[in-house]
């Protein structure tokens, strides 16, 4: 918001390549023969559901939300959600989901397809090393798989930078009632946040 006011585009243009230097090495595995996963165990909204789209895989616990809330303040997702969602569930599915706004739940997007294992709560963890032990034969067949889906529709690193530097164009246009509205969506997200911290028993320090 601070770097929109400012009309600093420079450093909003490196915000938005260093997003998708991280998404992109996730996305191609790092051109390595190893598959990434994503666990999500709370809310993945915005950028944080961007990421967890760019793993191989996608493990969710069943309490966990997702949602691309930036249509509410006038902005769009530009971090590769169009590129991730539309690859993987179909284009008209991506801009019905980024036009909404809509917060998700694990189990809606589980089945539609963009969440690949849902769990209980708390066994998340366990899932994933349920997944990699249940795979573990099967690992050279699925990067086999994974590395020719990328063959046939990559997501380059061009394509994501395109769209990231219209994210950055269509930013600066905002105008002070959007950003009054992200401002908003922020503190309540703070206050969410609060809210979770304040419930987790506290840790006490090793000995």
């Amino acid at each position: 918001r601070q770097l929109i006011l400012d009309r600093d585009r420079k450093t909003l243009t490196d915000y938005a390549v260093t997003c998708i230097d991280a998404i992109h090495r996730n996305v191609t595995a790092l051109d390595l023969p190893m598959i990434t996963i994503s666990l999500v165990q709370g809310d993945a909204l915005g950028g944080g559901f961007e990421h967890a789209l760019s793993g191989n895989v996608l493990i969710a616990e069943r309490q966990a939300k997702f949602g691309l809330p930036e249509v509410l303040f006038n902005l769009f997702p530009g971090m590769g959600a169009y590129s991730l969602i539309a690859r993987k569930v179909g284009a008209a599915m991506a801009e019905r989901m980024i036009f909404s706004g809509k917060v998700y739940t694990a189990e809606e997007l589980h089945e539609i397809g963009l969440v690949d294992v849902l769990c209980e709560e708390g066994q998340g963890e366990e899932a994933v090393e349920h997944f990699i032990a249940q795979n573990r034969r099967r690992h050279n067949a699925r990067c086999a798989i994974y590395k020719a889906a990328r063959r046939f529709h990559p997501v380059t690193h061009e394509e994501l930078r395109d769209i990231a530097l219209l994210w950055v164009d269509t930013a600066l246009t905002l105008q002070e009632a959007d950003l009054k509205k992200m401002s908003r969506l922020a503190k309540a997200q703070d206050r969410r946040n609060a809210a979770i911290d304040s419930d987790r028993p506290a840790i006490s320090p090793a000995v």
